[in-house]
């Protein structure tokens, strides 16, 4: 089972350290942050990168309809963008089937 609540987070976890690994990608923390206030929003678990700290793979959209993949992590009642980067073709195919909506 998804254990991610969006209603339970209250804002960002923001360092020089996750904004300059988004910059590498042309993303910026304010399109990171769109994807969440924009339906769809298909979050999945990332299994793969989970072992210390359980991580989700959501794929949304940014007010300018930009599709973006951020991998977050819940701390507290925070979320900590860890990176967010343009959907691959296979990940926009899962967004426009609509996945799992949350």
């Amino acid at each position: 089972m998804l254990n991610f609540d969006i209603s339970k987070i209250t804002g960002f976890d923001w360092n020089q350290g996750n904004l300059e690994h988004i910059k590498k990608h042309n993303v910026n923390d304010g399109e990171s942050e769109e994807v969440f206030l924009n339906n769809p929003l298909i979050v999945n678990e990332d299994e793969t990168h989970s072992q210390k700290e359980e991580r989700f793979r959501v794929y949304g959209k940014t007010n300018k309809n930009r599709l973006l993949t951020v991998i977050v992590t819940i701390r507290s009642d925070k979320l900590r963008v860890i990176s967010a980067r343009n959907q691959t073709k296979k990940e926009k195919d899962e967004f426009e089937k609509g996945g799992e909506n949350i």
